[in-house]
């Protein structure tokens, strides 16, 4: 098994913290990760893959170990935090891999695919949503928000900087809680009470809307482009429920579809099933 080091690559004055495994000459898988997480939600795939794979998952500016510049010095949107990520590829010269999205991921990795179609060599998708049909019940207090910013469309969504809320993020929609490790809703936790997070964190809530507007040209991306699809979703998930699963069998024609009765973060659960999944897919795909 290899060892997965952990790096800090300076990207246009911020340091983005990555981590990295497996050999650079198999090939490439970038793991882009959800909200309120980092690289950390994919410690399983790095450490179960890597005998097979090289495998990069970097931190976003604010996440994870990445440096947390204010907003006067970085602006985050989405928009932005892809041209960074983008930028952190290709100050690593990484010109084809495949990406595996969840969540934020999916927004961050559909904008770097439309940008760059040529690299992309497959796509694991883990409650990545691209269809207006995927967003579940759970977006009702965020779309009050973006209809209309003010302390009080504020203040309601600041339960989910909460340990309660963040516990509630892994855990809701498990079989079993129990299969879930504490740490990954602690270490959110810690992010996300530094100064500033939640003022970082409800730019991106808000932004979150251009991410729907985008949707047409990400699905016009996957009939044009047709990459190889893996889906293994968590169908009980509040936020991405199995509808936006399901929605993007409109679009692409090779799709390995699964469903796991699960939550939000598929991994924490069925993690060595989605491995062993994730597996058989890019050796057929990408090897």
């Amino acid at each position: 098994m290899n060892t997965i080091q952990y790096k800090k690559e300076n990207v246009k004055g911020i340091n983005i913290a990555n981590r990295e495994a497996g050999d650079p000459s198999n090939p490439t898988i970038v793991l882009l990760h959800g909200f309120p997480s980092s690289s950390h939600q994919y410690r399983k795939v790095l450490n179960q893959l890597s005998n097979e794979f090289h495998l990069i998952a970097p931190d976003y500016p604010g996440f994870g170990n990445s440096d947390f510049p204010s907003q006067n010095d970085y602006q985050y949107t989405f928009d932005h935090i892809a041209e960074t990520i983008n930028s952190f590829l290709e100050s690593k010269a990484i010109d084809k891999y495949a990406i595996m999205i969840q969540d934020y991921g999916a927004p961050i990795g559909f904008r770097i695919a439309t940008a760059h179609p040529d690299r992309i060599t497959a796509i694991v998708n883990q409650n990545g949503n691209a269809y207006e049909e995927g967003l579940g019940q759970a977006w009702k207090t965020t779309m009050e928000f973006w209809s209309n910013r003010n302390k009080e469309t504020e203040k309601a969504l600041l339960p989910s900087f909460s340990l309660e809320g963040l516990e509630w993020q892994y855990t809701h929609g498990t079989r079993n809680p129990e299969n879930v490790n504490p740490d990954t809703w602690h270490l959110d936790f810690l992010r996300l009470s530094r100064p500033n997070a939640h003022a970082v964190n409800l730019d991106l809530f808000y932004d979150y809307q251009n991410n729907v507007k985008l949707y047409p040209k990400w699905q016009q991306y996957l009939r044009d482009n047709q990459p190889p699809l893996l889906i293994v979703w968590g169908k009980n998930d509040a936020f991405f429920p199995e509808s936006g699963a399901q929605a993007f069998k409109k679009d692409v024609k090779n799709i390995d579809y699964n469903i796991y009765d699960t939550g939000h973060f598929a991994l924490e659960e069925d993690g060595n099933d989605i491995i062993e999944k994730m597996r058989s897919f890019l050796n057929k795909n990408v090897r």
